[in-house]
């Protein structure tokens, strides 16, 4: 008799066991209980499944694949490789920037970039002019070879940016190159960022017109073609942009000491 009570009521014991594994409330309430677990073996992998962590769930959501387009397949929208040259040159100008304008070393490089504009033209002024250290604080411009670009010189280095302050004696422009002060350093760290800003500022202009660009081809093409090329450039600016901070935090730590 009492077998067959048994027998009776197996049916009901799996069927609620079945809910117990499928249920995550009933299983979260029960998943320490030893009698349950000891007579269900599958039970603790099914709250492994159930209750993946948040963290896990956060790590997978963040993972989105790269997108690696052929070029040449798509030329007819965009060309891949110019956007990716004007973004280069984004970075490229960044770096132009931060040798010309933010540059604390005393040398006869500093004066390099500088652009002098004269009647026939412009020219570096390392081409119009020999330039020499005559100490830490002095720089010396000798412009024997091209003397009528004596006062042109002058004022480009006057304007040129470096806080500097020309003398002329004759042919000769001799440059007093300031001390370098703790205060200086924070207004080149201050600049430094201004021009990484600007560099995103100009990244983020050419990426919104290669966009724009694709969206006037939506024509003829299909959506997800244009959805990933649109992802494509989006992944390009990235780079660029992480090239940016790093330029920016290698600049700031040389600067700052």
């Amino acid at each position: 008799m009492a077998m067959s009570h048994l027998g009776l009521l197996r049916p009901v014991l799996c069927k609620s066991l079945v809910r117990l594994v499928r249920s995550p409330v009933a299983a979260s309430a029960r998943v320490s209980a030893p009698l349950l677990c000891r007579h269900t073996p599958l039970f603790p992998a099914a709250c492994t499944r159930l209750y993946a962590t948040k963290k896990a769930k956060a790590k997978a959501k963040g993972q989105s694949a790269k997108v690696n387009i052929n070029s040449a397949l798509v030329e007819d929208i965009i060309s891949l490789d110019e956007v990716k040259g004007d973004m280069t040159a984004v970075l490229n100008t960044l770096k132009d920037d931060f040798t010309r304008s933010l540059s604390i070393r005393t040398s006869p490089g500093a004066l390099d970039h500088i652009v002098v504009t004269t009647q026939d033209g412009k020219f570096p002024l390392n081409q119009l002019g020999q330039i020499s250290m005559k100490s830490p604080q002095l720089i010396v411009v000798n412009m024997t070879s091209f003397p009528e670009a004596t006062a042109a010189a002058t004022r480009a280095l006057r304007e040129g940016g470096m806080n500097l302050n020309p003398e002329v004696d004759g042919t000769i422009i001799k440059v007093p190159t300031p001390k370098v002060t703790r205060e200086h350093r924070e207004n080149l760290a201050k600049l430094a960022k201004q021009f990484s800003n600007k560099a995103k500022d100009s990244l983020r202009r050419v990426r919104s017109n290669a966009v724009a660009q694709v969206k006037k081809a939506k024509e003829g093409h299909s959506e997800d073609t244009i959805r990933l090329i649109e992802k494509q450039l989006q992944q390009m600016a990235d780079n660029i942009a992480e090239d940016i901070d790093k330029q920016l935090a290698t600049k700031t730590k040389e600067l700052l000491g």
